[in-house]
């Protein structure tokens, strides 16, 4: 046995790699198509991106032809560079670095010279491009922008760098990628699937046909279109709202999770990141770290709730069983803790219920509501802990799993980070009962405002929100579909509804704001806004709060609006939100005298005292796109009057240079 096993592993063996040596030479000649690179060039066939639609089918995003310049260093030979200079308005300077960089990547490879041109630039080039060995052009597409809004909700596309192209075997020097917005998100989906032909070249280098009749060639395939769940209308709308003014709005279809708008502000036209000057307009806005026009305040922005936190506070304290809608606590305008602890109270004093503490906005109520839950047991970071549960099921402190790339936890405590703090110290529900009316620890997005105002629209759950609606020939994540139950029960909310509602009414604090014909349920909020300034902890000018759903039965709109430096709800954000419900729910506005001081209306004299010198820039296409809104606003209320309307202005809504 022994004497057999050597020589048969022998000959297994070799019979193994003969095999292998046949399958390669013989059956696949893929290797034998790799070894011929130097005889056959390849040709990309890129497809058009899907096309992009709001919620009603308006088209929001389409496609334009771009011509890019690419080149094969080791080609690049005896050509009049300055002729080459002049054509494409570069300088030498400029072409020696692109041809070096392009070099240094690989000297046989193709990579891109020149991005974008625009047809005149392309046709000018073409017409002399015979003269220049080692240049050829590249043709692609890229967005066409139907709409001067919505470029967070957007996103853009860009070159892929290397990073990209070692992870992904895909992309190729000079291929365009989504990045942020639904461009980054749905990518694989919009991108298509692009064609490769391979071209036999002869010794001199000219093309002499497919390399074995187009056996390895593919054919591009378009990308598929999309339907967001976005109202163009809406969203347009919402960011004319918010024209000289900072912060974000989150609009949601409560029964669905469907995110209607999704406003940050201050924005950009999406159109600037297209063409030559997209590079240049990117780092321009980039670099701007007061403003952040690139920034989505929405889905990015953590704030304290203020207020509207309290509605939770409610919610929790009645399932817990530490309170009902008949207790009653004694407000005399400010409310005394342990320790020193003060907090002053603008409700109208007396026994408040939880009625009228919701519509007046007590903080007694809800302070002594918070503190009762917390020492209901003896182990107070059982109840902080307790407490966090109940918050983490309306989808609070942890991201919501929705479509869009960027994101953040938001923050909801738990007894581990007070066992930190107040290390040594015992410490009860009072040492912590700035967390009641929003004004602790506790952290939330705009979104997440957004969302647990439509929970409470449906009595205790909600779908993740999303922004896609429909892809075509696809289907959507079915995780869209799941619903979410939080830990309270349906009839708690019944109360806390009712009390909402008489936000809108006589002495409620959003009284004056409400919409004949439209049962609205508000809340208003103002928290508190800090800033390190030169290095020290400033207080600058409180933030406006509101959320609201309606209608107050089956509601079809929850919403959230945040106005940094706003002063308070009912001045800024409690109308905004009002306007946006109108303007969704019945298509017109009825409420003039709000639409004209909030499209007019500016907090610029709030953010001018944080800009320094060096945002100079940024401030100048800031104020180009607030000029452009500014004459939407005017446009606007000239229809509304019966006047003929003006010719628009040049602005900075340019698709090339």
């Amino acid at each position: 046995m022994r004497k057999v096993l050597l020589p048969s592993l022998v000959i297994i063996t070799a019979a193994l790699l003969l095999i292998r040596i046949f399958y390669l030479q013989v059956i696949d000649d893929s290797f034998k198509l790799k070894s011929e690179n130097n005889a056959i060039k390849i040709k990309y066939d890129y497809p058009e991106r899907g096309y992009v639609y709001d919620r009603n089918g308006k088209l929001l995003i389409a496609n334009q032809p771009s011509y890019d310049i690419m080149v094969v260093p080791r080609e690049v030979k005896n050509i009049d560079t300055l002729e080459f200079c002049r054509l494409l308005d570069i300088d030498k300077a400029f072409f020696i670095k692109r041809l070096e960089k392009a070099r240094v990547y690989s000297p046989m490879l193709p990579s891109v010279f020149l991005p974008q041109l625009n047809k005149l630039e392309y046709a000018a080039f073409q017409e002399k491009i015979r003269k220049f060995n080692g240049f050829y052009i590249q043709k692609r597409s890229i967005r066409d922008y139907q709409v001067s809004y919505g470029a967070n909700v957007f996103g853009f596309i860009t070159q892929v760098n290397e990073a990209i192209i070692k992870s992904n075997p895909y992309y190729k020097p000079g291929d365009l990628i989504g990045k942020q917005g639904i461009e980054q998100s749905y990518e694989e989906v919009l991108r298509g699937q692009k064609g490769v032909k391979h071209i036999l070249r002869d010794k001199f280098n000219r093309e002499i046909g497919s390399y074995k009749e187009g056996k390895y060639d593919t054919i591009a395939k378009q990308g598929s279109d999309i339907t967001l769940t976005i109202d163009g209308d809406l969203q347009e709308y919402g960011e004319l709202l918010m024209t000289n003014k900072w912060g974000g709005i989150v609009a949601i279809e409560p029964k669905t999770g469907e995110i209607l708008a999704l406003v940050t502000s201050p924005n950009y036209d999406p159109a600037l990141l297209v063409g030559r000057q997209r590079s240049k307009n990117y780092n321009t806005l980039y670099r701007d770290s007061i403003a952040k026009p690139l920034y989505d305040r929405g889905l990015l922005a953590q704030y304290t709730p203020g207020s509207p936190f309290k509605i939770l506070t409610g919610l929790i304290a009645l399932q817990e069983g530490v309170i009902s809608d008949s207790t009653r606590f004694v407000c005399n305008h400010g409310f005394s803790y342990a320790r020193g602890r003060f907090m002053r109270c603008h409700c109208s004093g007396g026994p408040v219920q939880l009625h009228r503490a919701i519509y007046e906005s007590c903080n007694t109520f809800f302070s002594s509501s918070y503190i009762r839950l917390i020492n209901k047991y003896n182990d107070h970071g059982y109840g902080v802990d307790l407490w966090a549960k109940h918050l983490r099921s309306f989808g609070l402190g942890d991201f919501m799993g929705y479509d869009l790339p960027i994101g953040v936890r938001g923050n909801i405590p738990t007894s581990k980070i007070y066992n930190r703090t107040y290390a040594g110290w015992k410490w009860d529900g009072k040492t912590i009962v700035s967390n009641a009316i929003g004004q602790g620890e506790v952290l939330m997005s705009p979104l997440q405002l957004a969302n647990f105002m439509a929970t409470i629209a449906n009595r205790g759950y909600y779908y993740t929100p999303h922004i896609i609606k429909k892809i075509k020939g696809g289907s959507i994540d079915p995780k869209f579909r799941e619903k979410h139950q939080t830990t309270i029960d349906r009839k708690y909310f019944d109360p806390i509804i009712e009390g909402m509602h008489a936000v809108y009414g006589p002495g409620g604090t959003a009284s004056g704001l409400g919409v004949e014909g439209i049962e609205i349920c508000g809340k208003t909020g103002t928290a508190e806004n800090f800033m390190v300034i030169n290095g020290k902890r400033t207080k600058l000018q409180d933030h406006s709060i509101f959320v609201a759903f309606a209608p107050k039965d089956n509601p079809k709109i929850a919403i959230a609006v945040f106005v940094e430096n706003g002063y308070w709800g009912k001045r800024w954000a409690g109308p905004i939100a009002t306007l946006m419900i109108e303007k969704y729910l019945k298509g017109k506005i009825t409420r003039a005298d709000f639409e004209k001081r909030m499209l007019q209306g500016s907090l610029q004299d709030q953010y001018q005292k944080l800009y320094p010198k060096k945002h100079q820039d940024s401030i100048s296409i800031l104020n180009a796109r607030v000029k452009d809104s500014l004459f939407k606003v005017k446009k606007r209320q000239d229809s509304i009057a019966g006047k003929k309307p003006e010719v628009k202005p040049d602005t900075l809504r340019k698709t090339v240079p």
